[in-house]
């Protein structure tokens, strides 16, 4: 199984930006699917979450700014974020909780993150 963000870059303040990621692989189920991020010097956290029934969670910061959404035929999720600040200046990472077979548990796995930066 893997997963690979993209649509990440540069953009000003104040501006949007949508970032993507794609899970392949052998995948008999996907449960949970987020975004985590982690700026320079700072822990990994939680910007947002999203069920297989697109119950939605997001951390304080992503409330009113950031969609979380999810395309489950196609095993991807999306994160639309707007009225961006420098503060969301960081690696954005996507999990996913895979199930690659009926017996098995699932697992959560990683994409190698996509740097997005919000210049002021």
């Amino acid at each position: 199984v893997q997963l690979q963000a993209s649509g990440g870059g540069l953009v000003h303040a104040g501006g949007s930006l949508t970032v993507s990621c794609a899970a392949s692989g052998s995948i008999y189920s996907t449960k949970e699917m987020g975004w985590y991020r982690q700026a320079p010097g700072k822990q990994r956290e939680l910007v947002a979450s999203i069920s297989a029934s697109k119950e939605k969670n997001y951390a304080e910061s992503a409330k009113g700014r950031f969609t979380i959404s999810r395309d489950n035929a196609k095993n991807m999720v999306y994160l639309e974020m707007s009225s961006l600040e420098p503060e969301d200046t960081a690696v954005y990472y996507c999990n996913a909780h895979i199930q690659t077979h009926p017996r098995e548990e699932w697992n959560p796995y990683w994409g190698p993150g996509t740097l997005v930066t919000v210049s002021s």
